[in-house]
């Protein structure tokens, strides 16, 4: 089984489910949890308890946060190549998730955004395995040329390469263009419906599919409850497959890097993209029926 290493963020979630409509101003009901968080974290630990090998490099603070975050990535059976950095915390991320769902986050990269390019072990690559990055690796500017040398180093081993695009507020803010001159190396993309229209201008996610395949070999879009669909540019049609029926929604947060996840491990393995996709929605619908971005044992 291929072993993938993922590079990118670490952080701890705080959780704040509201009870009712949000009063501006005032106080409202809420359910506040805190977990273990970050898109490359989250990914890596799903990978993990899903039976894949598999390496995460990252950076968090010298505080009982850190540690609690790299005991856990331990626990999951991740192989956790965390730096300690002496100043800066490990990084926090807010999600205010309101009475009907919909989840707005505040997000602090501390550690995060010091990652460097001598933080990364050099025996992770090698032509046997896979290169997972994070796009909030690039999108941070204290981070960035720590995500350029690793699609560098995975590059020059020969891995293969997937990327995902994080989230498209910041994504916007960094700019369609950098990102994708930065990640053509890249065999797979990631990106869901907002973002694939930030780096295309297309609102139709086929139509945006297509335009990326421009810059990608393979393409996935991430279609909320619709499901996912791949697009290669050797095909007439993307392959699209639904999202698996849920019957309680308790927290979508990290429900896309759980599909990620899913669809990995099948997509390496030479299996029909039609079966990745369906492995990415189960994990998904596992992910988003029980509280926390990051499995439960």
């Amino acid at each position: 089984m291929t072993r993938v290493v993922v590079v990118g963020d670490l952080m701890t979630d705080a959780v704040a489910r509201a009870r009712y409509p949000l009063a501006r101003a005032s106080d409202t009901p809420a359910i506040v949890t805190m977990h273990g968080g970050g898109s490359g974290a989250n990914i890596a630990s799903w990978l993990a308890v899903e039976g894949t090998e598999v390496a995460f490099i990252g950076r968090r603070g010298a505080d009982i946060t850190g540690r609690n975050r790299d005991m856990e990535l331990m626990g999951y059976g991740v192989d956790a190549r965390l730096v300690m950095d002496p100043e800066r915390p490990t990084g926090t991320c807010v999600v205010l998730v309101t009475h009907k769902g919909e989840r707005t986050m505040l997000s602090d990269p501390g550690a995060n955004a010091a990652l460097s390019p001598e933080d990364l072990p050099r025996d992770l690559f090698s032509q046997a395995g896979h290169l997972h990055l994070s796009g909030y690796t690039l999108i941070n500017e204290g981070s960035r040329d720590a995500g350029l040398a690793a699609l560098d180093m995975a590059r020059r081993a020969g891995m293969s390469v997937s990327v995902d695009c994080s989230s498209s507020a910041p994504l916007e803010r960094t700019g369609a263009e950098p990102f994708l001159e930065w990640t053509q190396s890249a065999k797979l993309l990631f990106a869901n419906v907002d973002q694939a229209k930030v780096l295309t201008g297309r609102d139709d996610p086929s139509a945006a599919a297509k335009v990326l395949t421009a810059w990608f070999p393979q393409v996935v879009i991430k279609l909320n409850d619709e499901g996912a669909l791949w697009y290669t540019n050797n095909r007439p049609e993307p392959i699209t497959v639904p999202a698996k029926t849920v019957e309680r929604v308790v927290d979508g947060t990290g429900a896309g890097d759980a599909f990620t996840a899913g669809f990995l491990p099948p997509w390496l393995g030479g299996k029909p993209p039609a079966e990745a996709l369906a492995n990415g929605c189960h994990l998904a619908s596992r992910a988003i029926s029980h509280l926390g971005a990051r499995p439960r044992l």
